[in-house]
């Protein structure tokens, strides 16, 4: 296994993690740009525009994009976060130059005005067929809550009210902006050679226009809140609780994972065995959420409405007594095995690698291999989970919930 980086005249940073004893090669467009970035009256436009990538460029109609990568066989998607709008494919590797020729070539789309009002339909749909689903939005709006007044409380989808506004023009301007050479990330993993991929990087992409965007990276002050959404049809209510975590920078966010595990892994961890072993809930979970430049300690729990306040009350004094006590060591090595064996099993298929290659590049632009990861995580000690705990105690400043319920009374 070898890898290799290299930067375009233009900015596009180029790494590659290359490894001849595997069937496959993926390759990932990873564009440093999300709902974050967008402007408030625009939100929305980075989903909006993934979505247009798909229907066709000046050569390439959307039929052809969709043929082409089926006679490939290739697996691909797109999909946009807060942060980066990801446009991936895996192939087999002779299938690599004509899947990067049409990867590349749909990250500059034609944007018609026809396709634009079509596509605009499919986004409200989607967005509706999302306030559906309860555990998706409670996250949507404990983000918003938690971050009021900073760009990742903006949500992905964009709201009915801004996609309807939004304008062919303005999403045109917000591509010419934010998709420049030195704003993407082009990461390949697998069965494929360096120089290949050199030239086919040349001949596709250095045409580009260079450049990057901006990006305030202050590290959020979340003040908290409580936001209840009522919603008679679902059954359970949903609760997200957040709290201030080690942004994606910190040296801080290995250990800050591990804690996640033991405290909130959806088996075996202190929460399943308080409130979903016992029956007190359907679902209890912590994750670690690390942002550029702001993290997040996430707390998930579904549950029958008349539980809430009991298994809030049970979640608070969990998280008091960890934040006391700290972990213990057999608790630490069982994380650690978990975790071993996530990233193990992950890397065992190049798709599977090309996550952790591009988004520890446009984070850091550091190189991680396996080897790496393991020997970090092998290093941690209950010493590295104190001082976690000592710089974002666990708990939660804010409240979100979707369900029944109109208000949450008690703990919250």
């Amino acid at each position: 296994m070898t890898f290799h980086q290299e930067q375009l005249d233009n900015g596009l940073q180029i790494v590659a993690e290359l490894d001849p004893r595997v069937y496959s090669v993926a390759i990932g467009f990873f564009v440093r740009t999300g709902s974050r970035d967008e402007p408030r009256q625009w939100l929305g436009v980075s989903h909006f525009l993934e979505h247009m990538a798909f229907k066709g460029t000046d050569r390439y109609s959307a039929d052809d994009v969709n043929r082409i990568f089926d006679e490939l066989g290739a697996s691909y998607n797109a999909q946009t976060s807060e942060e980066i709008t990801l446009f991936y494919a895996a192939v087999l590797p002779e299938y690599l130059p004509r899947t990067f020729e049409l990867l590349a070539s749909i990250l500059f789309p034609a944007l018609r005005a026809e396709d634009f009002e079509m596509e605009k339909n499919v986004i409200l749909e989607e967005i509706g067929m999302y306030e559906d689903m309860p555990s998706f939005l409670v996250y949507e709006k404990a983000m918003e809550t938690h971050f009021a007044g900073h760009p990742l409380g903006q949500c992905i989808l964009g709201t009915t009210e801004s996609i309807r506004a939004l304008t062919v023009e303005q999403m045109r301007k917000y591509h010419r902006e934010r998709y420049r050479a030195g704003n993407i990330v082009l990461a390949v993993a697998g069965k494929a050679e360096w120089e290949p991929i050199r030239e086919l990087a040349e001949r596709h992409c250095s045409h580009w226009p260079s450049g990057a965007a901006s990006r305030n990276t202050d590290e959020a002050k979340p003040t908290g809140g409580v936001r209840v959404v009522e919603k008679p049809s679902s059954v359970q209510e949903h609760l997200v609780l957040m709290n201030p975590a080690p942004p994606a920078r910190s040296d801080l966010r290995f250990a800050a994972e591990l804690l996640s595990v033991v405290v909130g892994d959806d088996t075996g961890s202190r929460l399943y065995w308080e409130l979903v072993d016992p029956g007190h809930a359907e679902a209890a979970e912590l994750g670690y959420n690390d942002f550029d430049g702001s993290g997040a300690f996430m707390t998930y729990v579904s549950c029958d409405p008349p539980n809430v306040v009991d298994n809030l009350k049970r979640i608070r004094r969990l998280y008091d007594r960890v934040n006391r006590d700290g972990l213990t060591e057999d608790e630490l090595n069982r994380a650690k095995n978990k975790v071993a064996s996530r990233i193990v099993l992950r890397s065992e298929r190049p798709m599977g690698r090309l996550s952790s290659l591009g988004g520890n590049w446009i984070y850091r632009g550091e190189y991680r291999s396996v080897d790496d990861d393991l020997q970090t995580l092998r290093s941690l000690t209950l010493d590295d989970i104190r001082r976690v705990l000592e710089a974002y105690p666990l708990g939660w400043t804010t409240t979100a919930a979707v369900g029944p319920l109109e208000k949450l009374d008690g703990e919250v």
